[in-house]
């Protein structure tokens, strides 16, 4: 890739990443609602589930994917799903439960494996990856799948970075909104709607033309 093109392909992942999508606001209700500790696992968590999309890209099955109806809504609706249900846990949490929540928040382990499965099960990713990429794509240049890796991680790297800032930022404004009785009174429902929003949001993706 020559330099011009390697800016312009900078350039333009980072402005696409900047807006805040479905996993930004993830990281931010996580790092609201339960602190820096859970948003940082929940960034890893979503950037590794790019490597899956950048694995899976580069072995050809994003077009598959993309182009098939089925596997593409099987995908959409299953990542809406997922968000939906842990929309549907939050809201259901015990009242009781709220406050120690709020001081407490659930395993790292669960927090990063959660990130990976709302990234991994994101149609808009997968178009992503789709549309935007292949646009830098020169098969005169060498191995296309070498190519996508090498693209894709740095979308990852850029990703992070972008996930980080949103992580400290957000962290930083739910430190202080916890020690608001009302935040800690509200704050199950307003991540559950979050989800439950991510969920709609996620199965109302569109998949272009497809066979």
């Amino acid at each position: 890739m020559n330099m011009q093109t390697a800016a312009i392909f900078l350039v333009a992942s980072a402005a696409l990443i900047a807006v805040p999508g479905p996993n930004h606001l993830y990281i931010m209700t996580r790092s609201i609602a339960e602190g820096r500790r859970s948003g940082f696992a929940s960034a890893f968590g979503v950037e590794t589930g790019t490597l899956v999309h950048i694995a899976i890209a580069a072995a050809g099955l994003s077009y598959v994917i993309a182009q098939s109806v089925i596997a593409f809504s099987v995908v959409k609706y299953s990542g809406a799903a997922y968000l939906v249900y842990l929309g549907i846990r939050t809201l259901r949490a015990r009242d009781e439960a709220q406050t120690v929540a709020a001081t407490a928040p659930q395993s790292l382990r669960r927090v990063y494996l959660e990130g990976v499965v709302v990234n991994v099960f994101n149609p808009k990713v997968i178009l992503f990856f789709l549309a935007f990429l292949p646009q830098f794509i020169d098969p005169r240049a060498g191995s296309v799948p070498l190519q996508i890796v090498v693209l894709g991680l740095v979308l990852l790297t850029l990703g992070l970075v972008s996930d980080i800032v949103y992580v400290i930022g957000a962290g930083s404004l739910g430190q202080w909104m916890r020690t608001r009785a009302s935040f800690r009174r509200y704050q199950r429902y307003i991540s559950g709607v979050v989800y439950l929003g991510l969920g709609a949001t996620t199965a109302m993706v569109g998949g272009g033309q497809r066979r």
